[in-house]
């Protein structure tokens, strides 16, 4: 049944329908008869939804903060665990990788030529010339952030930091492709176009999601793509954007003892950048970083 104009908008906003989705509704139903993969609304975050996923946010960005303060040489990923854990907890938080699906731990720590996933342990001592990625997701009221962030130790070579830099760009290439009502598939056609220039390789057995109501929600946001391809990102979407760049190839293998941690098949060097992204009306927000 078609909303009445002076209805509450389904949205939750508390507005009239006509001062707040009517438009919005106007635009989606017309991409949906021209045949373009639309979102379900209830992947469209309500003032409520985006005030804790702020929530979360704030917290999750303080992790990584103090990770950035923290790390060095000589220090061991379960130290990092340990920092990440305590301070999520101490500001009202859920870390929420501890016990996601069966991980051990309350953060992911992939270290040089580990793609993702990477578990923490007392017995991995970071290293002088190591790169590492944090991946720290945080639980508020019910409500996700996820971002990570590349950490470079002590001395390291030029080729891993270019990795390392050529990886940010391409999270901020694909950040800069999104456009309200554009598509899934833009981002992963500017990221994988900006890694193949610097001679690089875009993962493709990962990839980021819609997030905030749930850790992993729709559309699955693939790194490789074909702009004006896959779901329409409508306002009022959140979604991470997290491309895995490879030195090497973008094959790899999943660790088979712990069931977790991706390598790089060749033992080339990976890295990955992580943020969450509000998409408005009139442009993007980078929420959690």
């Amino acid at each position: 049944m078609k909303t009445q104009r002076n209805s509450r908008c389904w949205c939750g906003s508390g507005k009239k329908y006509k001062q707040c989705h009517e438009k919005w509704d106007d635009r989606y139903n017309i991409l949906k008869l021209e045949g373009h993969t639309m979102p379900a609304r209830s992947l469209i975050k309500s003032p409520e939804d985006l005030r804790l996923i702020r929530k979360a946010a704030a917290i999750n960005n303080g992790v990584l903060d103090l990770v950035a303060e923290r790390i060095h040489a000589g220090m061991t990923t379960e130290d990092i665990n340990t920092l990440v854990h305590n301070y999520t907890v101490e500001h009202g938080g859920i870390p929420a990788p501890l016990n996601y699906e069966g991980f051990p731990k309350s953060v992911c720590t992939s270290l040089n030529d580990e793609v993702c996933h990477g578990i923490p342990s007392k017995d991995v001592v970071l290293r002088d010339g190591d790169i590492i990625n944090v991946d720290v997701t945080t639980i508020y009221k019910g409500h996700y952030a996820d971002a990570s962030r590349m950490f470079l130790i002590g001395a390291v070579s030029e080729e891993a930091r270019r990795l390392v830099d050529v990886t940010k760009e391409c999270l901020q290439i694909g950040i800069d492709a999104i456009k309200p009502w554009g598509h899934v598939g833009d981002i992963g056609a500017a990221i994988m176009e900006h890694a193949h220039k610097n001679g690089y390789t875009v993962v493709r057995d990962f990839a980021g999601h819609g997030v905030g109501n749930g850790f992993h929600e729709d559309p699955i946001v693939p790194h490789v793509g074909m702009r004006g391809t896959g779901m329409v990102l409508a306002p009022g979407m959140v979604i991470t954007v997290e491309p895995m760049i490879n030195a090497g190839g973008w094959e790899l293998f999943i660790d088979e003892d712990n069931g977790w941690t991706a390598y790089t098949c060749d033992g080339s060097l990976s890295a990955q950048w992580e943020h969450t992204i509000y998409i408005g009306e009139h442009g993007v927000e980078i929420i959690a970083y």
